[in-house]
């Protein structure tokens, strides 16, 4: 410690020498309370016209500002079903037509027995069930890009099965010619 903390502890009973009257504090306290001071000044801003005009207009603003943002946000979701059911119809006429054909191919192939048709229908069937969801997924607005992808994907794989099936019957046949000239 240093010499003045010294000296503090070492004195302490001659600081004490006056003591507060804590009765006229609280009157001092408790008048001061009563009077309003005269350098404060209250405003009422509500009395005040100009206030009552900026409030009316920012109010105003706000309201109009959520029924823009609710109609164009509406609006945008039909721009983006209408592109979307837009696209869904290009994809359509762009791979139905390509299936309806190979499908023909492929009930006209007289080397497929009726049962192999049959369970070669029956996956087109599931494809085209899993294409009636996906297209419930778009209405429902998911992801539409990824959903038009999987529809895509879809297609795709209808067209790939036919073209195995065909290519299976067209080498079986290559093969039956192959053997007819084997001597």
């Amino acid at each position: 410690m240093d010499d003045f903390e010294k000296y503090i502890k070492e004195n302490k009973a001659l600081f004490d020498v006056h003591k507060a009257d804590k009765s006229k504090l609280w009157e001092n306290i408790e008048s001061g309370l009563n009077k309003p001071e005269s350098k404060t000044k209250i405003i009422k801003l509500w009395s005040n016209p100009l206030f009552k005009v900026a409030a009316t207009v920012i109010i105003a603003l706000g309201v109009f500002s959520i029924i823009n943002i609710s109609i164009v946000g509406g609006a945008s979701k039909n721009i983006q079903n209408n592109v979307a059911l837009q696209e869904l119809n290009d994809i359509n006429s762009h791979y139905k037509g390509l299936v309806a054909y190979q499908v023909r191919l492929v009930n006209k192939n007289t080397q497929l027995s009726p049962e192999e048709k049959k369970e070669f229908l029956s996956f087109m069937d599931e494809l085209d069930i899993e294409y009636e969801i996906l297209k419930e997924e778009l209405q429902k607005n998911v992801d539409t890009e990824r959903v038009l992808e999987a529809i895509v994907i879809n297609y795709k794989k209808r067209i790939e099965l036919i073209e195995n099936l065909l290519e299976q019957i067209n080498s079986s046949k290559k093969l039956d010619n192959d053997d007819a000239y084997t001597l």
